[in-house]
């Protein structure tokens, strides 16, 4: 839970927060896949948190469009890795290009992955999606 700011260095490796990382590594172990579901940030994944998703998306149809455009760009995006000796992993280059993930990043902690953001990108969006009224009533109804 949380965030951390990070660095990703010139050879497109992510500095995974110390915090992060020991939890990571000791609940899940280090290999992880990286993608994105939309270019806008990446995601990273713990083998076995992505094997459960993949599982999960397995039980829909194959000729599912909705499945067919996920696994699209996940795979277009992804590849898998594993948290190296010193902390870090690589992020697929396509990837650090389409969602501007260079330098200086924000790591935010999401119960089982961890999303990196472009730092500019996660400050226009935290301005231009609010929380409204209704989003908290909406989560009023899941009892949040």
């Amino acid at each position: 839970m949380g965030h951390a700011p990070a660095k990703v260095d010139e050879k497109g490796r992510l500095k995974i927060p110390a915090g992060f990382r020991k939890v990571i590594e000791e609940k899940y172990g280090a290999d992880c896949f990286i993608t994105s579901f939309d270019g806008e940030r990446a995601v990273v994944y713990p083998i076995p948190v992505w094997a459960d998703f993949q599982a999960r998306l397995a039980k829909v149809p194959s000729t599912s469009q909705a499945k067919q455009k996920m696994l699209e760009r996940v795979n277009y995006f992804g590849q898998l890795g594993a948290i190296d000796a010193q902390g870090r992993v690589l992020v697929p280059a396509v990837l650090r290009s389409v969602a501007g993930i260079a330098d200086d990043v924000v790591v935010i902690g999401n119960s089982d992955h961890l999303i990196v953001w472009n730092e500019e990108r996660i400050q226009r969006r935290m301005t231009e999606l609010p929380l409204t009224d209704d989003d908290y009533k909406e989560l009023e109804l899941h009892g949040v």
